[in-house]
């Protein structure tokens, strides 16, 4: 009838309980013994054995639960021992129910037979006080009570109805009256008990809690009191006092601690001054303190009612990642000068600013735009090495520099590639002029560890007047000029004019022809496997889209896919590819998986989400099996957008790759605002790593990166067993991707070579399959 309380209560809340039954054994003695002499003088008074014999079994009764408390007192039980406590429960309950039989007997026996006016008020009256007493002793266990009341209760209705009496009736219905409010009298003080039992346990816990907190938090935390003097700092909040001011600052002024900071120079006055308003303003919030020794420390400000709460985080390791991020989203680090992502923000912000401008008093003024390209670099590497290359490139930036002034941005585009762009004050005479001083900047030899020899660059230039001209445009038509000046015989310059159009022309009948070619279905897909460095197996394999002309032949994907994001093509390309690459990943063993690209067109223009979605559903491919790549550059291109697309699919099981990391902005920002699960190095950081100690460092650094946010890292371009032990050696990158694997393979190839990598395990039988792809590719 009523639920066992060990089960409707937490364990040290039900054993607390049990002890409140054994309380008191001085309180449960004197009532039964008391309830013994009363029943004795009744007897006596009576003449009635029987009540003499009830008298009599108060008392044993008594003596024997005063037995069983004592055994309690002398049991160990711990707080969550269930199954020790419900056994006591039980002897309790039996105890309880025997008194109570007694109590009943008395007043039945009482009214119905001994029948006279002090037998029947003593037991009434005992028997009520006794019933006031259980609710007082045993209301932490509600059967407990109602097995008592209960047995009570039977005596004394067999007594008062059958009595005979109509006074003795009215009366019982009060009593009744009387119990009832006694129930619910029990089950207030249970609920009082509990919320106390609850609280001491609350209490307990936070306490503990708190103090563990305190002392094995990784930050350094204080409090101020309504005076602001230091109440609490734990460990490493005074390791941070010490670095401001040495000495015992615990019931001091922090202020003052503070003041003498600045004073000795620890602090910078104006952080000790903005650190102070924080925390006397009363709002909250954070304060960033450079301190003396190089370090950087967060002062993170809370305020309650008249208490204030300070955290110390010590962020120097943070702040110097994101220097260097910051650095490598916007330079490249061999050369220094800006790249390719921070170059195409500052000119797409001139150039808009020419469009908005092209009716106003500038309208018509010339900007242009050169690409500079080192001549038969390629042999520099080849026959002198990566360093002297690398020393190559450096000197060449410099001499760009020097020779061009402050009036041009020079950037390095990537490879031996570099890109100049002057806007505002142009004559047509500097289309002649500057590209000379370049030529003639590099007259001079180069020496360079010991080595004397030759470098001549050919330029591409092409002019800007009107305000419609957009970057890509003219970086076409540049390198359409740079082309030029290489067939000429290089070390020259080359001015883009209408005669180059025949390429342009070329590109116009790509455009063409290659939106037939995707509705046609014309497209081709391959397979690059990328292996776990571990398990030397294949996890998963990128589908690269591929075109082959029948006139012109193969057509790289480097000269079709931009044409297709400028035509809007891509996305119906992208959607083919997922659609097809998700079908094939199907015949894979379960473990692996198959990526696809993603462009920032598509962000744009096509519903991401809805593409993902029916290529899933198509083919039945789990969505874990599934990843998406991104570049940097489509991130930031189609910010917004990409953001909540990446999000929702991330929350379907997708994974999120970063792919190209380290040739765009390479911002911390998007690392940390975007649900990227894998970060692709790009294989520029991978190509020199042999020979260049330095490059070895910086992929190893990038590659730490990525695994202190928790990502999987891929280093793709790795071509030789050199560089592969080199990885694995020195980083912590997961994955590989590139020729030394696997050349882009078709379906039935490349499914064939995950069979064969599975079952050969080994580096040098996976280098036996590598080669004999390498001959077939």
């Amino acid at each position: 009838m009523f639920e066992p309380a060990y089960k409707s209560l937490p364990p040290v809340d039900y054993v607390s309980m049990i002890r409140s039954l054994y309380a008191d054994r001085r309180v449960m003695m004197l009532g039964a013994l008391s309830s013994a002499l009363v029943a004795g003088v009744a007897g006596f008074e009576a003449n009635s054995w029987v009540l003499i014999g009830v008298a009599i079994g108060f008392a044993l009764v008594g003596m024997a639960r005063d037995v069983d408390m004592r055994a309690f007192d002398r049991t160990p039980i711990a707080d969550d021992d269930v199954a020790t406590a419900v056994r006591w429960e039980l002897r309790s309950t039996v105890g309880a129910a025997a008194i109570a039989i007694l109590y009943a007997f008395w007043m039945a026996y009482s009214f119905l037979v001994v029948n006279t006016p002090f037998a029947e008020m003593s037991s009434l009256s005992v028997t009520a006080a006794v019933l006031v007493g259980v609710v007082g002793r045993n209301f932490a266990i509600d059967r407990l009570v109602t097995i008592q009341m209960a047995i009570m209760s039977i005596g004394m209705a067999i007594g008062m109805l059958f009595d005979g009496s109509f006074h003795t009736l009215m009366l019982s219905v009060v009593l009744i009256t009387f119990l009832l409010s006694l129930r619910k009298v029990t089950a207030n003080i249970r609920a009082i008990l509990l919320r106390a039992v609850h609280g001491r346990i609350e209490a307990t816990r936070l306490a503990s809690e708190l103090d563990t907190a305190l002392e094995t938090m990784q930050h350094g935390l204080c409090m101020l009191d309504e005076n602001g003097l230091i109440t609490v700092a734990n460990d490493r909040a005074e390791v941070v006092f010490s670095n401001f001011v040495p000495g015992d600052w615990s019931g001091r002024p922090f202020a003052a601690m503070v003041a003498a900071a600045a004073q000795r120079g620890t602090i910078p006055q104006r952080s000790a001054s903005q650190l102070m308003d924080t925390v006397v303003g009363g709002d909250g919030g954070k304060v960033v303190l450079k301190l003396s020794n190089g370090e950087f420390c967060e002062v993170t400000v809370s305020s309650r009612l008249d208490k204030t709460v300070l955290l110390f985080e010590d962020i120097t390791e943070r702040v110097k990642a994101e220097e260097r991020i910051n650095y490598m989203a916007h330079y490249d680090t061999l050369t220094g000068l800006p790249n390719r992502a921070y170059f195409t923000e500052q000119v797409e912000a001139d150039l808009e600013r020419r469009r908005r401008g092209k009716h106003g008093k500038h309208a018509g003024d010339m900007a242009m735009l050169m690409i500079v390209d080192i001549d038969d670099f390629k042999h520099v590497n080849d026959t002198m090495g990566h360093l002297i290359g690398d020393r190559v490139l450096v000197e060449t930036s410099e001499r760009l520099t020097r020779v061009l002034g402050k009036d041009s941005l020079v950037a390095r585009l990537g490879g031996d590639e570099y890109v100049v762009y002057r806007s505002g004050g142009v004559q047509l005479a500097d289309t002649v002029s500057d590209p000379e001083a370049i030529l003639g900047g590099f007259r001079g030899p180069f020496e360079v560890e010991g080595e004397v020899f030759s470098v001549n660059v050919s330029i591409g230039l092409v002019t800007i007047t009107e305000g419609t001209d957009d970057l890509d445009g003219l970086m076409t038509k540049a390198d359409l000029a740079l082309y030029k000046a290489k067939a000429l015989g290089k070390g020259r310059s080359q001015v883009f004019h209408d005669e180059m159009d025949t390429d342009y022309r070329y590109r116009q009948r790509l455009k063409a022809e290659l939106k037939q070619t995707v509705a046609d279905g014309g497209l081709s897909l391959v397979f690059q496997p990328i292996v776990d460095l571990q398990s030397r197996r294949v996890v998963s394999c990128e589908a690269l889209a591929r075109w082959h002309h029948p006139e012109l032949g193969s057509i790289p994907p480097s000269l079709f896919i931009p044409i297709a994001e400028e035509t809007g093509l891509i996305s119906d390309i992208s959607r083919w590819v997922l659609a097809t690459a998700a079908t094939e990943c199907r015949n894979w063993p379960e473990e692996v998986s198959v990526s696809v690209n993603i462009s920032a067109r598509d962000f744009r223009n096509a519903d991401v989400a809805g593409m993902v979605k029916d290529a899933l559903d198509s083919s039945g491919l789990a969505p874990h099996r599934l990843e998406i790549e991104v570049t940097e550059t489509a991130v930031i291109e189609e910010k917004a957008a990409a953001t909540t697309i990446l999000a929702k699919l991330a929350k379907q099981g997708i994974g999120i790759a970063l792919d190209d990391f380290g040739t765009g902005y390479s911002s911390l920002s998007y690392l940390q605002a975007l649900p990227f699960s894998k970060l692709k190095i790009d294989r520029s950081f991978v190509m020199d790593i042999a020979t260049n100690p330095r490059s070895l460092k910086l992929l190893s650094n990038v590659a730490q990166l990525g695994k202190d946010i928790n990502l999987t890292v891929t280093a793709e371009g790795v071509e030789t067993e050199e560089q592969l032990n080199l990885i694995a050696e020195h980083s912590k990158v997961d994955q590989i991707q590139g020729y030394l694997f696997g050349v882009p393979l078709p379906r039935r190839e490349v499914a064939e070579l995950i069979a064969r990598m599975a079952s050969r395990p080994t580096i040098e039988r996976m280098l036996t399959v590598t080669s004999a792809n390498r001959k077939r590719g």
